[in-house]
């Protein structure tokens, strides 16, 4: 079993930044895909950004592309989420997501663990 827990969410203005973690332990998750998803009361859980098992290709929704960086320490057995200029439709609860394989997914069918994620909000 592999257990997420998300950090780093926050309060910030229209144009801010944060910085969003997400630890894993009970196995190595070297050899897993991460990925980030948000959810809101309003819509359906949707993908954010995914990066492979080395940290290499990496993919995003076309509404975080530029805004957004995934990247991974397998060192430390986690996975950040860079967030900068943000807007209010960026509020929503982030949720930190792994699949044992390489290739990145973008489909939340294919994720096999979930965080318990962590709230977004930003205010114009």
């Amino acid at each position: 079993q592999v257990q997420l827990i998300e950090s780093g969410g926050g309060l910030v203005q229209a144009g801010g930044s944060l910085r969003l973690s997400c630890t894993g332990s009970g196995r190595t998750l070297s050899s897993y895909t991460m990925g980030w998803f948000r959810q809101t009361p309003e819509k359906e859980r949707e993908f954010v950004a995914a990066v492979s098992w080395s940290g290499g290709p990496s993919n995003y929704a076309d509404s975080v592309k530029g805004r957004f960086t995934i990247s991974r320490d397998n060192t430390k057995n986690s996975v950040s989420l860079q967030m900068s200029s943000l807007q209010p439709e960026d509020t929503a609860v982030y949720i930190c997501a792994a699949r044992p394989g390489r290739q990145t997914q973008t489909e939340i069918s294919k994720y096999d663990y979930w965080g318990q994620g962590t709230q977004v909000t930003v205010s114009s």
